[in-house]
């Protein structure tokens, strides 16, 4: 072998050499940059998964909270409308009941004993039966306190007086019946109450 191939196979091995001392130095270099980038994008990675969780139960609670109003308006909703279903002939009733009163009160003026006033009688009481029949069923309850203990919710004192053998805030006579629709008050019973003595 000439000395001109050894030293033509020399330059080759050298630069062979350097060439692979090269890319090894490149491959440690990147392989440097990649862990310190991992490294960084680790630290990254679990900030914005620490954020994420934070947004997720926020976001959780939002929804709880939501879900917890919906709830809330769905049965303010469905009692608003049975409300409505239940109370919707407050207006028509209290109209009826004016009626009602002045026919009651007519049968009680209506004296005498001739056949006109008995069948203006009798035709009055089959008219306020059939009144007592429709608030039944549309349940319009009567309040007829007499007796009963006084009681400020459903009726309203127009008189207080001391009445001999009545117990003290006890209802002695009734001006006006009062009325219950649902168990709403509709008019309040119009009464005198027994007071005790001085």
């Amino acid at each position: 072998m000439s000395n001109e191939q050894e030293t033509a196979e020399a330059v080759v091995d050298t630069e062979a050499t350097e060439t692979v001392a090269n890319i090894v130095n490149e491959e440690a270099i990147n392989e440097h940059k990649d862990v310190a980038e991992h490294e960084y994008t680790i630290d990254e990675l679990k900030k914005e998964l620490a954020e994420a969780k934070q947004k997720s139960q926020e976001n959780w609670d939002k929804a709880l909270r939501i879900q917890a109003e919906m709830e809330n308006l769905k049965k303010r909703t469905q009692k608003d409308l049975e409300d409505a279903h239940k109370f919707a002939l407050t207006n028509f009733a209290k109209e009826m009941l004016s009626v009602f009163d002045s026919l009651a009160l007519g049968l009680q003026a209506a004296i005498g004993d001739s056949e006109e006033v008995k069948k203006f009688r009798e035709g009055s009481e089959l008219t306020i039966k059939q009144f007592e029949s429709a608030f039944a069923k549309f349940n319009i309850i009567t309040i007829d306190p007499l007796g009963q203990p006084f009681n400020a919710e459903h009726h309203q004192a127009m008189v207080m007086q001391v009445v001999e053998g009545a117990e003290p805030n006890t209802v002695v006579n009734v001006f006006q019946k009062g009325y219950l629709l649902n168990g709403r008050l509709l008019r309040p019973a119009m009464v005198v109450v027994a007071k005790a003595a001085d």
